[in-house]
């Protein structure tokens, strides 16, 4: 059971000690997978179910790679075993070289790649005439004044391309739309433009929209996680299989690897870091399942839960330490609690699990460990660098370049004579730099076709088109090579980190669990774009134009994306 479970006892109507049989039901035994017995053929597995499913649950976690998937698949006993036994597709891509959150989340239930949602980036330069270089964040609304990335008011008009949601409540009205998340830009990208619940922890408590009433059940975690954070918190134990990941390293100035989530009373800060918050936004969920009766009603109802401790910890303490295997038990755990309400509804649910993208683990640690080509992005690759540089040895003053790595912007202070000789000696000297493995202007990405192989099979240019927005990337994409981080130094809070177009970022699990499927893996590539079309097709929903394709979640002679 989960150590947060206590939090499913206040939120929730009901819990009745649940999290024991959640963790046993559909689980394959500690051991591995049932021995086969002796006996007559196996006969074919049973169909798909034939009806929708009347909940769709949605769940993001942050910052979950593939690779941190498979590294811990054989210590799952609770809600990520039980999903182990539905469709398991373990070679997922966030297929587009942007590898951050809100691109990410854009793709997971629009079906669209970030190139068509307009989420290019967490940030971006907005160059448009009356606002030049001013740096917009992806969930922000700029048009308020006095707008800043410390401060700024949540908005969803970024997003250019409708959700599942969105295309749920278009054919019948009355199916309801809710969205919770760590994060606002989780929150704000799976749940789309019509929500009817919409909560997001701000770094003080779980908020919403100005204006929007406070539902009792939200209120409730409010309370519950307040008196959480009022509270120390001691360390927590360390399973056995975490034992030989249990030592500290030096990143920086950060050390890592002398802790165990213990919290002195009242650090907010400390607390997203955690296990438990992950556990606060799952028992938020549920009891919104629960008080809005969600599944009940005439038409299917979906879900989106964000969890992003993962990402938090992952960012702050790396991902191949005991804190992130400590992480990984307790989410599995937190989501056979959360399980095991949803089973109590008596509702016909259908959960679809996956990533918004992947990440490496601190630099320092990979060094240690067989990968000494590991290395932090050098000051003069960065665009402030070249950008001086050329305004050096071109006589120009102010700005030339705008950015760091990644998306590149010419300032528009720039006079318009001199921008294409500065473009042209930007990408001469970004050429030269051993760290990067390409430079490519925007001109360039917006002449190239859109790829359709598999994703594995990109080269950098089709990767970097896949995020490409003609309206909002940069003037040039900068993309460093394999294994080279863009922390330039490590700090505390800060080790760690992704973004890249390498497949140790782009690559994430993507699971299908409903009951009464019949469970099956396949190994060979997917993308997240693929992860809209296939929950709309189990609903009966017919969608098109998106970039992703349906997937057959039957594995028998039947095709439900033929329905």
């Amino acid at each position: 059971m989960s150590r947060f479970a206590a939090l499913l006892l206040v939120t929730t109507a009901a819990f009745a000690g649940a999290c024991p049989a959640a963790a046993q039901t559909n689980s394959p035994p500690p051991g591995g997978a049932v021995p086969a017995a002796a006996g007559p053929a196996t006969p074919p597995p049973p169909p798909f179910p034939a009806t929708p499913p009347k909940l769709i649950v949605a769940i993001s976690v942050d910052q979950f790679s593939a690779d941190l998937f498979a590294q811990y698949r054989n210590h799952y006993t609770g809600g990520l075993a039980r999903l182990l036994t539905g469709g398991v597709f373990p070679s997922g891509y966030q297929s587009h070289a942007a590898t951050e959150t809100c691109p990410g989340h854009s793709t997971i239930l629009t079906g669209y790649r970030p190139a068509h949602t307009g989420i290019i980036a967490n940030n971006w330069i907005d160059q448009r005439v009356g606002r030049p270089d001013k740096t917009v964040y992806c969930s922000e609304d700029e048009r308020v004044a006095d707008s800043s990335h410390e401060r700024y008011t949540v908005s969803d008009m970024h997003l250019k391309v409708p959700t599942l949601g969105e295309r749920m409540k278009a054919a019948d009205p009355r199916s309801r739309v809710v969205s919770v998340a760590g994060k606002d830009r989780a929150a704000v990208m799976m749940g789309g433009h019509k929500v009817d619940e919409l909560w997001w922890w701000d770094g003080k408590t779980y908020t919403s929209y100005a204006g929007r009433a406070v539902p009792p059940v939200v209120q409730r975690t409010r309370d519950a996680v307040a008196a959480l954070i009022a509270r120390p918190q001691a360390a927590l134990p360390l399973p056995g299989w975490c034992r030989p990941l249990d030592r500290a390293i030096t990143a920086g100035t950060a050390t890592v690897g002398q802790g165990r989530f213990e919290r002195a009373a009242g650090d907010a800060k400390a607390f997203r870091t955690s296990p438990a918050a992950d556990a606060a936004v799952l028992a938020m969920a549920a009891g919104l399942v629960q008080d809005m009766q969600l599944g009940k009603g005439p038409a299917t109802d979906i879900i989106a839960v964000g969890l992003s401790a993962t990402d938090y910890i992952g960012h702050a303490l790396g991902t191949q330490g005991a804190e992130m295997c400590i992480q990984m038990n307790e989410l599995d755990q937190s989501l056979a609690g959360f399980f095991a309400v949803l089973d109590d509804t008596g509702v016909d649910y259908e959960i679809m699990l996956t990533a918004d993208h992947g990440a490496h683990d601190m630099t320092e640690r990979q060094q240690q460990r067989a990968m000494p080509m590991e290395a932090h992005v050098a000051p003069e690759t960065l665009a402030g660098a070249v950008g001086a540089a050329i305004g050096r040895d071109l006589g120009l003053t102010g700005p030339v370049l705008l950015g760091g790595e990644g998306d590149v912007y010419l300032s528009t202070a720039l006079p318009a004579a001199q921008r294409s000789r500065v473009l042209a000696e930007a990408v001469r000297r970004y050429k030269t730099l051993p760290q990067v493995a390409a430079v490519f202007t925007g001109a360039e990405i917006a002449a190239s076709p859109m790829p359709s192989t598999p994703p594995e099979t990109w080269n950098l240019l089709e990767r970097a088109k896949a995020s490409y927005d003609p309206d909002r990337s940069g003037d040039l994409l900068v993309l460093l090579k394999p294994r080279v981080t863009s922390i330039e130094k490590p700090a505390a809070g800060y080790v760690e980190t992704h973004g890249s177009p390498w497949d140790y970022d782009r690559r994430v699990p993507i699971l299908f669990w409903r009951k009464g499927m019949t469970g099956f893996e396949q190994p060979l590539s997917v993308e997240t774009v693929d992860i809209m079309p296939t929950l709309a097709a189990t609903i009966g929903l017919k969608v098109s134009g998106q970039d992703g394709r349906c997937l057959d979640l039957d594995p028998g002679p039947a095709d439900t994306c033929a329905r």
